[in-house]
């Protein structure tokens, strides 16, 4: 068995790390995982306060999952996707079964990004038009195509290769000088916004509009009530499809399936990863509706992956789904989001830094202030390495004390899994506790 040392100096000098300068990785070498807890090798244990990538919902190391992917396995682990097999059968039905509506028919992608993707595809091939429209801030995954879609600030490093006819818009409700007005003014000026965007640009010329069924990578900023419903209404009016992005707010994360079931829509196309397996595999799904479906009845689809359907994945993924619902994970969300916001609160009179916290279920974001009057985060949107000095000290004392999350900006996330109890919540919000301590002395 490799050292502590021989695995960071192995991983370090024969692979490539993501998001980071390569001199600077440092990581964390996990030996087991098991619930909400890594296990370092060495033996030092951390709480895993984010779900790794917000995404293992269902808690680490859940040996029926083992089960079902060897049992797969033992039969056949992969057919062309022109094949068919059990499993594909079944967990096909089963997404139907908790969908919404009529969205009926699965398309099997590898991850969150060729979801995206081939949303996008879809959505253009369908419809004969050409433009796709995202959100400033929202985040729909790394590949070209993904990546267009989103405003991350990530994306500026490849800028010249970003896909043609994808345009964005802001978050007016927030940003526009709104917060002034009563609740009424400010989504109907937000709306309005929207809608002159769209006859600006045509709607007989936009195939779809992406959003993240609840937000996420870009600070969890929860849409104005009756946000989603409006803008589902103008795509409907203008005849523009609508793509709920359920990457990591789908599968309970916000005490719901899916993040836009808290707006009362359906849209027309469910983008899935992450807590499609509990990342236990990778598999990403694009749920269609049978109205789209229909289309393709009688000309060819095209869209395609070799690993389209993989019977392994969907494997993992059957018995995720099942592990939910045996064992109350969504209600499980629920209750303990509740807890975790009132004990968030209870931290409030020690913690001058402690600026809002935004959650849904357990998918939380806590922002880390110097200011509150005015509002200033530590750190500000797309910050450089300078801006966060603070915030580096505070995520560098988060791992010291054994807390695994993401520090980002001025951020904290708060999503650890489904599974997680009172006192475990308990654990881990000590340690943000200590780490604030550090944000504190900076506060004006």
């Amino acid at each position: 068995m490799l050292s502590k040392e021989q695995i960071i100096s192995d991983s370090k000098q024969y692979s490539l790390f993501t998001w980071v300068a390569q001199k600077n990785v440092n990581p964390i070498p996990i030996e087991r995982a098991e619930g909400v807890y890594l296990y370092e090798v060495g033996g030092k244990r951390i709480i895993d306060f984010s779900s790794g990538l917000m995404s293992v919902n269902i808690g680490h190391g859940d040996q029926r999952i083992t089960d079902a992917v060897v049992e797969q396995m033992q039969k056949v682990s992969y057919v062309t996707p022109t094949c068919t097999t059990e499993i594909r059968a079944k967990l096909s039905k089963k997404l139907a079964e908790i969908c919404p509506g009529d969205l009926n028919k699965a398309f099997f992608t590898l991850c969150g990004a060729s979801s995206v993707d081939n949303a996008i595809k879809l959505a253009r091939l369908y419809s004969g038009k050409h433009k796709i429209f995202g959100r400033y801030r929202g985040f729909h995954g790394a590949s070209y195509a993904s990546m267009s879609a989103g405003g991350d600030p990530r994306k500026l490093f490849s800028d010249s290769q970003q896909v043609p006819n994808i345009f964005h818009l802001d978050d007016t409700y927030d940003f526009y000088g709104l917060s002034d007005q009563d609740e009424e003014t400010r989504l109907k000026w937000s709306l309005d916004s929207v809608e002159r965007i769209i006859r600006y640009e045509g709607g007989h010329t936009i195939a779809a509009f992406i959003f993240e069924g609840e937000s996420g990578s870009s600070g969890c900023l929860h849409y104005p009530n009756g946000y989603l419903k409006g803008i589902k209404a103008l795509c409907e009016k203008y005849e523009i499809l609508f793509v709920a992005d359920e990457v990591m707010s789908g599968f309970g994360r916000t005490g719901k399936w899916f993040g836009f079931e808290h707006s009362d829509i359906i849209p027309d196309m469910i983008c899935m990863a992450k807590g499609l397996t509990s990342s236990y595999l990778p598999l990403g799904c694009l749920m269609v509706s049978d109205k789209l479906a229909a289309k393709f009845d009688d000309s060819p689809l095209w869209l395609g992956l070799t690993y389209n359907s993989h019977p392994v994945a969907l494997a993992a993924s059957l018995a995720v789904i099942n592990i939910y619902e045996s064992d109350h994970l969504i209600e499980n969300t629920n209750k303990m989001g509740a807890y975790l916001e009132k004990r968030i609160n209870e931290m409030r009179e020690k913690h001058p830094s402690m600026g809002d916290f935004r959650n849904k279920g357990l998918l939380g974001c806590l922002d880390v202030v110097k200011s509150h009057d005015p509002y200033q985060l530590m750190a500000p949107f797309n910050a450089n390495a300078s801006e966060m000095t603070v915030m580096s000290k505070v995520g560098s004392k988060l791992r010291e004390l054994g807390l695994y999350t993401f520090v980002r900006w001025g951020y904290i996330f708060i999503a650890p899994p489904m599974c997680i109890n009172e006192k475990e919540i308990d654990e881990g919000l000590a340690i943000i506790s200590e780490a604030l301590l550090i944000a504190d002395a900076y506060v004006s």
